[in-house]
């Protein structure tokens, strides 16, 4: 199948039944009791920051682990599976010094997921497996001050998260994703970056791909971190034209039912949930 086709494919299939995303990537990786030399491999054997936790790394050193948590996921019945990639910015993985890898990790991330997906539609036409770039929230926010006394400070600022994604949504995209999922968000300011850097790619030339857009509410206040409500997340993010608007962690999906229903209510796109399995 072509990109197009897939993609036609994606928007027919979603128009017929509910599609099943993948699950939790971070428990099935800590299951395989890792080593730091696990996340080293011989790439990065010798560097200075230790790795270990790193789960985005192993699309480069353990690429088989990878592989067959897609091929897992798969069988079992998903119909889409998320690229690895959830940290992989230049900001999420700086706390690694791995800077210099975002690119290799997100199109090798990309790649990986799209050969396993490949190797399923063919297997069974009749339900087309399709890969969803992961884009994380990274690990600041543009909407809070990280010290408390001084309320107008930024660690970073837009532009700079901007780029950090830009890098990351083209090589997404070289990679062969089918849909851009823009997940965990808690800061709707870095979401906007996000959505502005996927966008903006289509300037480059690149093939626009559906926009999944999922924040996360994170407490029974019913808001962001950031401060907002669903209402408002959904009025923030709608200029995108997004595939499918939603939520995703935190709560469970017994609490957050209500506000996926809220959002349902009011959005004119799919609605989308992937709970995990309550507050810690």
């Amino acid at each position: 199948m072509t990109r197009a086709d897939r993609i036609a494919a994606l928007k027919a299939a979603a128009q017929e039944r509910v599609l099943v995303l993948d699950g939790s990537w971070g428990v099935m990786i800590q299951r395989e009791d890792l080593s730091e030399e696990d996340f080293r491999g011989e790439r990065f054997a010798g560097h200075n920051h230790p790795q270990k936790g790193n789960n985005d790394l192993l699309i480069l050193t353990r690429p088989d682990i990878i592989a067959d948590l897609h091929e897992r996921y798969y069988a079992a019945g998903a119909d889409i599976s998320e690229t690895n990639t959830f940290s992989s910015t230049s900001i999420g993985q700086a706390d690694y010094g791995l800077e210099s890898a975002v690119r290799d990790l997100n199109f090798e991330g990309a790649r990986i997921a799209r050969e396993v997906a490949d190797r399923w539609t063919e297997k069974e036409p009749h339900k087309p497996r399709f890969v969803a770039g992961s884009i994380g929230p990274t690990n600041r926010t543009l909407s809070i001050s990280p010290d408390v006394n001084d309320p107008g400070y930024r660690a970073l600022t837009f532009d700079e998260v901007y780029a950090a994604y830009r890098e990351q949504a083209r090589a997404l995209h070289e990679g062969g994703v089918d849909i851009f999922l823009v997940e965990t968000i808690f800061d709707t300011l870095n979401a906007k970056a996000a959505i502005k850097a996927i966008l903006d790619l289509q300037d480059e030339g690149y093939e626009p791909l559906p926009l999944w857009i999922s924040g996360t509410i994170t407490d029974r206040s019913g808001r962001t971190l950031s401060g907002q409500t669903a209402e408002a997340f959904w009025h923030s993010v709608r200029h995108a034209k997004p595939f499918a608007i939603g939520l995703n962690c935190a709560l469970g999906a017994d609490l957050m039912r209500p506000y996926i229903a809220e959002l349902s209510r009011i959005a004119d796109t799919l609605v989308a949930a992937f709970p995990n399995a309550g507050l810690p």
